[in-house]
């Protein structure tokens, strides 16, 4: 069997890279290629990984069939196109904790420079002038910092600048109260912290609504001492505009890592002495690399052997706990055999967990037993990320819910779909976990889900198994399983039945019109 092929278009660890090898992948590494030769590398290949550079675009996710992830070994995800990934089933993963700590040291470290004028009286001095007056910088207790975006990275500088007696404000429509008080930071409108910040340091992501966000006349709110710090992304502070502003000393400084195009090796900001500038350093540790490789080649590895991916940013559901993850695959197994008792997608489809796995988010149970039906209802390839998009494409209502307590007396969790007159209910037992489905269309039963299965109803009336039995033994079916399953209405009874083999549409057609035989539904054939 081919292995899965995972092409490595920027440089990560080679910690990375032998997870990769390790985990019995093909490592197909194509370092510095051109869009068109890129889109030529992937095809047929499971996994994509990139750093900042590669533009994932719809047609790089076009050019394989087979992509199923796309991994970014950093934090932003800003160059690629997660609408038109997600739309194709393509998983899209980055390695948001890998490279924060090294993010907020670098901001320390541009803020005292900045502060201190620390590159340029050494270049002064290097260059034979000692420069002591002109060079006199700020301290940073008492002074007011300034944080535009209080996540991850913001929350870590925050941390540290309390350690200089700082007074901390800060921006972030996401942020809680209760969140702030933790961090001692004092929440304000953009508008106030720009105005009231000694030092502002940026730390949000680039989107339509941060670019150019800090331009002419959100500076002109500023102190004439304020000093601008950006580790986050280029293009979110108008460089022009910024030029301008630390050249009319409408600003007193600024020390920037990164820029609206990179690489870039000219820029107005490159002629002032009040500017402090360093190559899209902030994740530029070895510790950050060997973090940001290890990191995406694990979510790489669970990608591609079809587990949970914590890190997935398109997928609609939160993180898995040890106790939900074994029911899964039941879920997709459960949809699979749903989708075959209704005749077509249905406008409101209902998924509930209940149980000891009610205490959890149901949204991966709810998109695995999405996935499993939708495989069923459309043509389509369906994954995890694109089923709740092909849902709301047919006009499907996924209804999901959870509790704690379940109705059925004899099984601890149960995961169950319903649409109209039908439901469907499935457990795990024993210690072997093993799959069971206990109820369908209130129908008691305890069988195995299998690929090839045959739901029959029929009149509670002796005869009927042994006529459904005979049908499939001269039709050379072999039956591997089979369980019978009553109802509180009198006279219904329900047969489940696997088999080895697939059953032809001339055998479906014979058993229906058995005596006693009032429906019959065929999974997998």
């Amino acid at each position: 069997m081919t292995r899965p092929r995972v092409v490595i278009a920027e440089e990560i660890a080679e910690s990375g890279l032998e997870r990769l090898r390790n985990a019995g992948f093909e490592v197909d590494i194509q370092l510095e290629k051109s869009p068109e030769d890129l889109r030529n590398c992937i095809v047929g290949a499971s996994a994509l990984i990139i750093r900042s550079a590669t533009n994932v675009d719809p047609q790089l996710l076009s050019a394989s069939k087979e992509l199923v992830v796309v991994a970014r070994a950093g934090v932003g995800l800003d160059n690629v196109d997660i609408a038109a990934a997600t739309a194709r089933g393509v998983m899209v993963v980055n390695a948001p904790e890998s490279n924060i700590l090294s993010a907020a040291e670098h901001t320390m470290a541009l803020i005292l420079a900045i502060s201190r004028n620390v590159p340029q009286a050494h270049r002064a001095l290097i260059q034979g002038r000692w420069e002591r007056s002109k060079w006199e910088g700020i301290e940073l207790a008492s002074k007011t910092l300034g944080i535009l975006g209080l996540g991850r990275i913001g929350a870590l500088v925050a941390q540290r600048a309390l350690a200089f007696d700082m007074r901390i404000i800060a921006f972030d429509p996401f942020i809680s109260a209760e969140r702030a008080r933790e961090l001692n930071v004092e929440m304000m409108s953009i508008d106030e912290v720009i105005a009231q910040s000694d030092i502002l340091t940026i730390h949000l992501p680039k989107n339509k609504q941060t670019v150019n966000l800090i331009d002419t006349k959100m500076l002109a709110m500023a102190k004439p001492s304020l000093r601008i710090v950006n580790v986050a992304r280029g293009g979110i502070i108008n460089e022009s505009d910024l030029a301008q502003a630390l050249g009319n000393g409408t600003i007193a400084g600024a020390a920037i890592d990164v820029f609206e195009t990179e690489p870039t090796k000219s820029s107005p900001l490159f002629e002032l002495d009040n500017v402090v500038v360093t190559p899209h350093l902030g994740a530029s540790t070895r510790e950050a690399q060997d973090r940001a490789g290890e990191v995406v080649a694990d979510m790489v590895c669970l990608a591609l052997n079809n587990e949970f991916v914590p890190f997935a940013v398109n997928l609609e559901a939160s993180d898995a706990n040890e106790t939900l993850k074994p029911f899964v695959p039941l879920a997709q197994r459960l949809g699979r055999v749903f989708a075959s008792l209704v005749d077509a997608p249905p406008e409101i489809f209902e998924i509930s967990i209940t149980g000891e796995i009610g205490a959890y988010d149901p949204g991966l149970i709810s998109i695995s037993a999405l996935k499993g039906a939708l495989s069923v209802w459309t043509n389509n390839a369906v994954s995890l990320v694109n089923a709740p998009v092909i849902a709301r494409q047919l006009k499907i209502q996924v209804n999901k819910s959870s509790s704690k307590t379940t109705q059925h007396r004899d099984y601890v969790n149960l995961v169950t779909l319903r649409s109209g007159s039908h439901n469907l209910s499935a457990t795990l037992t024993g210690r072997r976990r093993e799959a069971r489905i206990v109820m369908i269309d209130d129908h008691l039963t305890d069988i195995p889900p299998s690929e090839y299965m045959l739901i029959v109803k029929n009149d509670d009336r002796p005869g009927a198994i042994g006529r459904v039995a005979t049908a499939l033994g001269n039709a050379n079916i072999n039956i591997a399983n089979m369980d019978v399953g009553n109802t509180e209405t009198v006279g219904s009874a329900l047969m489940c039945i696997s088999t080895t083999t697939a059953v032809s549409k001339e055998v479906i057609e014979t058993l229906r019109t058995l005596d006693g035989i009032t429906s019959v539904t065929a999974i997998g054939s």
